[in-house]
């Protein structure tokens, strides 16, 4: 079994900033990459941006040059810097694993951003 637990979500202003965590544990040993996606109210799930374990990182077009992925040394925690956030960035953000073939999901957690 995997489990993804994020944290970090919430309210902010526009313009500011939030970093999401989210920690693998379980059978977690061989992971390929990992990452976030996001899913606005009547919208389809979207990436946000993934790493792999090579270290190589791929952004959503809607947030290229505003967020930063990166993950520990160990390679278990994957981290989110979301910088000069907009309204639209409002959405359940979900940490993912990709996992010896296999698709891991976290519950997701809640960035809500005011204009």
């Amino acid at each position: 079994q995997v489990q993804l637990v994020e944290s970090g979500g919430g309210l902010v202003q526009a313009g500011g900033s939030l970093r999401l965590s989210c920690a693998a544990s379980g059978s977690i040993s061989s992971i390929n990459s990992m990452g976030w996606f996001r899913q606005a109210p009547g919208k389809e799930r979207e990436l946000v941006a993934v790493i792999s374990s090579g270290g190589s990182t791929n952004y959503g077009s809607s947030v290229k040059g505003r967020f930063t992925i990166s993950r520990d040394n160990a390679g278990n925690t994957v981290y989110l810097q979301m910088d000069s956030l907009k309204p639209e960035d409002t959405a359940v953000h979900y940490c993912y694993a990709f996992i010896r073939e296999k698709n891991y999901w976290g519950k997701g957690t809640q960035v809500t951003v005011s204009s």
